[in-house]
């Protein structure tokens, strides 16, 4: 068996051509690999001839070859099992023996420095072994799961149950063929409402099951072929160097290298210390954990379910369903109107009980319902059924389930508009907030600028260098020595011709190229002659980094090289070098001039330990990132818009104003003589009285830590602002969770105003169905109460209450929540954390119009059949029809809450004129064709055109009641005030 294995791998070595230049790891991988493959291609090959023959000759006994069951792990030292202890339980004994991290590392088959073969036969390989880097979730919700849930509801189930008995009683007494029309009519009714309702929350659920996928699509750094690339987190595979870790990380591995990497621990162990993490005394880093400082690279040992976090988030079910504050408070607001509609209900029920009973009421021959002992008790029970199904109709109409709905439809379909404008929405409740938002507090970079950073001009001591010739040698020396040894980037070139290619962050890009493409820098040489001792990383609080190095070739000498900040740097050096290599002491006169640079470097020849005083300047970098185009727009707009922008960053006072006066955050003149520009220390020294009288002239805040960016949040939410921030999601961390909405640092200022219009247009669209529900239903449950009390019945049926729900909650809600922001929304100031939900505007549309419905369905109810000369029945369908249709028209009028023109831009809402189509046509259908089913009776042309007539009214009713100005101050405060008021009268007497 070992000479045909070894005659396969000889024949297969040439086909994979395997270069032999890899490094030892690589060579065992690729050997292993091409000995796995052979096997299988072998066993393949037999299993084939064993099949050939056993069509012809029985299979013998005993096999002339051994069949080799070789797993396709190919990693035959090590498994997942032993990797996911190792890290789970912070083994040192079982890291050590496997030989440390190297020998892990070895085992897998990754080099520290060139990371894993990235060819997709190796990648595939590593995730059959291990598993790839994604959780198994629970399945998701079947449409039955929201069938069964719309059948809880307290209300339906009664529905139902009246249905059932109103069904069973009407086939008693009159026949299958004629007696199921009542019953199965509301079951038909219930049924398409359950329907409706139970798509609709599906399809929500699928929707944000799709944005769930989007929004954990985090792009990952890592090593593969030597070469550095970015991948989805999903594709992160066992093996695999991932560098400079983002703000989470991405799975369980172990550190190679890093500097000053602090991890936050919490959402595993609970604790909110952070936890250091080095080589020498915890490597072991662990999925889902936040970084809260520092840098380093990992070797991924464990991905998707072999992890903690994996089987921590198999059992967790995202919650689609997540309430935001816009519904909390709709919530309140159907509570309310649905305990009110309780009352009425209960009202007219015992109204109708008491009129029943007592022989008040009459059949539709004008005899006497109830006659005592002499009535059956089929009709006492068909009686009271119908009695208590149209008490319960009214309570299903009273409640506004079309709220939720409307608020679910509208963020929906928000959220798609926004998605294609490229605006991710990650968290469903910042789609609406963001249109309340009063200010965005926002970094410059990215944001505000390119973040396209290029070293501009460069000095030694106070003189521009634009030639690198005039350098003296050991000086230019010592500045290589700076930039390729004290940074997190990296540069890479795949051959002597190639062009170069820089990662890191965009500073370190810069300076880099800078390095390599004017002062001739050879990075990879550089590294291999020098030896890092100490690495301080760079963070938002310190503003510098530095490094000591010692070179192979002199084992007495360490440099120090220190960089950062203009005004950080300069307050540690006490001398400098010019171009020709002299050092020269610093005076008061110099130190004013080199403070008005933007960046600098320096290095000093001292000890170990890195120190921070008395040091030698040696150059001045200036970087530009230039403004991005549209900036000043965006800002000039969202100012327009009521929406104040300050800028927050760790930039120097001068590069803040700077750009703050390009983006037109700043006006000309305007510095910190009028508060309107300072700094984070001095704005964390203010006295809390200060702080809060001064927030909200600051429109600058330079040289600001996280915890400054921090505090100005909390002092703008003090003062009721809506506040919003930009950030990277790690040193801005606090600050994010603290705001109302965070932004991902991927939204230009351009992308700012698109997302406050949407949010605007979110709320605007949920007001105005609001406005136009709460017409229906004080018209709806006024008419009926007033008829039950008066009259003893209630002119619309269980089954035209249900329709009327129907247009209203379902096709209503779809109709308005589909509405397009205009430009009109951006004219207005920001809705305020404590502005009512339910304006003075929307009390004088919807009370006026209801009013007016009131009005024109009661006079029909007591003087139709006189006017229109017609029978009870056809009165009662005229009050059903003339009731839809005054919907219908009052749903264009909801169009538009303060502006007269409803009209405008309709042709742009194709659905809004749809449903208004399918709802005339419907109704048409229930009229003439559904008699028995919607108890109607069939009207003539005049009868038409009356509804049409009257229900036409409420469109120049709706232009003449917006003439009318209201005030300000909330309606129900007045009442609150009365009562107040009220109460203390009554103390005063008492």
């Amino acid at each position: 068996m070992s000479n045909i294995l070894h005659v396969g791998l000889n024949c297969i070595e040439p086909i994979l051509d395997m270069p032999t230049n890899r490094s030892i790891p690589n060579k065992r991988w690729h050997l292993a690999f091409t000995a796995i493959y052979s096997s299988r291609a072998l066993y393949s090959l037999l299993n084939q001839k064993k099949k050939k023959k056993s069509r012809k000759l029985p299979v013998p006994s005993n096999p002339s070859f051994v069949v080799l069951n070789v797993k396709p792990e190919a990693f035959s030292s090590i498994d997942h099992t032993t990797l996911t202890a190792i890290v789970n339980e912070k083994s040192f004994n079982k890291l050590l023996e496997f030989g440390g991290i190297e020998g892990v590392a070895d085992a897998l088959g990754t080099g520290i420095k060139n990371g894993i073969d990235g060819s997709v036969n190796n990648v595939a390989l590593r995730q059959e072994a291990f598993g790839s880097n994604t959780y198994q979730r629970p399945p998701a919700k079947r449409l039955f799961h929201f069938v069964v849930e719309s059948f809880k509801d307290l209300t339906i189930l009664i529905l139902l149950f009246c249905a059932a008995l109103s069904l069973g009683f009407g086939i008693k007494e009159n026949g299958a063929k004629e007696g199921w029309y009542d019953g199965g009519s509301i079951f038909v009714a219930v049924l398409l409402v359950i329907s409706v309702s139970a798509v609709s929350n599906f399809r929500q659920n699928r929707q944000f099951e799709k944005l769930s996928k989007v929004s954990n699509n985090i792009k990952v750094d890592v090593v593969r072929n030597g070469h550095r690339q970015q991948i989805s987190i999903f594709e992160v595979v066992v093996g695999d160097v991932c560098l400079k870790i983002g703000d989470q990380v991405p799975a369980d591995g172990l550190f190679l290298d890093g500097h000053s990497l602090q991890v936050d621990e919490s959402s595993m162990t609970g604790e909110s210390d952070h936890v250091e993490i080095n080589s020498h005394h915890n490597p072991f880093l662990f999925s889902g954990t936040k970084v809260a400082d520092g840098y380093a690279q990992m070797l991924v040992t464990s991905v998707g379910m072999n992890t903690t976090w994996g089987e921590m988030m198999s059992t967790i079910s995202r919650d689609t369903n997540e309430q935001t504050p816009l519904q909390a408070r709709l919530n309140k607001l159907t509570s309310s109107i649905g305990k009110a509609g309780l009352a009425v209900a209960f009202l007219v029920l015992v109204v109708l009980l008491v009129r029943y009973f007592t022989g008040n009421t009459e059949d539709e021959n004008g005899n006497q319902e109830f006659n005592g002992s002499n009535t059956k008790a089929d009709d006492i029970v068909n009686s009271v059924v119908r009695i208590i199904a149209a008490a319960v109709t009214i309570v299903v109409l009273a409640i506004p389930e079309g709220l939720p709905l409307a608020v679910t439809l509208t963020l929906a379909y928000s959220m798609k508009r926004m998605m294609a404008d490229q605006a991710m929405v990650r968290k469903l409740s910042a789609c609406e907030t963001m249109g309340s938002a009063t200010t965005i507090c926002t970094d410059k970079t990215v944001t505000l600028t390119l973040n396209q950073m290029k070293v501009t001009k460069f000095w030694l001591g106070q003189d521009p260098i634009e030639d690198s010739s005039l350098i003296s040698t050991d000086l230019l020396n010592l500045i290589q020595q700076g930039v390729a040894l004290n940074t997190t980037g990296s540069v890479y070139r795949a051959t002597s011709g190639s062009n170069y290619e820089f990662s890191g962050s965009p500073t370190e890009k810069a300076i880099l190229s800078w390095a390599v493409l004017e002062l001739d820098m050879e990075m990879e040489i550089l590294i291999k002659d020098f030896t890092i001792l100490h690495v301080e990383a760079f963070n938002s609080e310190k503003k510098r980094s530095g490094v000591s190095i010692r070179s192979e070739a002199d084992h007495n000498t360490v440099h120090m090289h220190w960089k950062g900040a203009a005004e950080m740097i300069l307050a540690m050096c006490s001398s400098y070098y010019d171009a020709s290599g002299r050092m020269k002491d610093i005076d008061d006169g110099e130190r004013m001039t080199f403070e008005q640079f933007k960046e600098e470097h320096e290095i000093r020849e001292t000890s170990q330990k890195l120190e921070e005083d008395s040091l030698t300047l040696i150059g001045l970098v200036g970087i530009k990132d230039p403004c991005r185009p549209g900036v000043r727009r965006a800002v000039e707009d969202c100012q327009y818009a009521g929406v104040n922008v300050k800028i927050i960053t760790g930039d120097n006072v001068f590069t803040a104003r700077a750009i703050a006066t390009e983006c037109g955050i700043l006006r000309p003149h305007q510095d910190t003589n009028n508060e309107a520009v300072v700094e984070g220390e001095v704005f964390w020294n203010y006295t809390p009285e200060e702080r809060m009288e001064k927030v909200d002239k600051i429109r600058v805040m330079a040289r600001s830590s996280p915890f400054d960016k921090l505090l100005m949040v909390q002092c703008l939410k003090q003062k009721g602002h809506v506040v919003a921030v930009t950030g990277d999601g790690t040193n801005d961390a606090p600050a994010l969770k603290e705001a109302d909405i965070g932004l991902s640092m991927e939204y230009k200022a351009q992308k700012w105003l698109r997302i406050l219009k949407w949010g605007r247009c979110v709320y605007d669209n949920i007001q105005k169905f609001i406005q136009f529900q709460l017409t229906v239903n004080v018209a709806a449950l006024v008419i009926n109460f007033v008829a039950a009390i008066s009259a003893g019945e209630v002119p619309l049926t269980a089954v035209q209450l249900l329709w009327v729900n129907l247009i209203m909650d379902t096709l209503g809600a779809l109709a308005l929540a589909t509405e397009q922001p205009t430009k009109e929304l951006m004219e207005r100031p920001p809705v305020g954390r404590t502005e009512p939900l339910i304006t003075n505007i929307m009390w004088r549309n919807l009370l006026v119009q209801a009013l007016y419905q009131i009005a024109v369905l009661l006079t029909l109810q007591f003087k139709g059949e006189s006017i229109f000369g017609v029978n009870e029945k056809v009165k009662d369908t005229l009050i059903f029809n003339t009731f839809v249709f005054c919907q219908v028209f009052n749903e264009f009028n909801a169009r538009k809450l303060e502006k007269k023109n409803v009209f405008k831009g309709i042709h742009k809402n194709k659905l809004f004129l749809g449903i208004i189509g399918i709802t005339i046509i419907l109704q048409v259908v229930m009229v003439e064709f559904l008699k028995k089913f919607a108890d109607t009776e069939r009207l003539n042309w005049g009868q038409w055109g009356a509804c049409l007539g009257i229900a036409a009214i409420s469109w120049p009713l709706g232009w003449v009641v917006k003439c009318i100005s209201v005030s300000k101050k909330p309606f129900l405060s007045y009442l609150r005030w009365q009562e107040h008021h009220f109460l203390l009268y009554v103390c005063t007497k008492i």
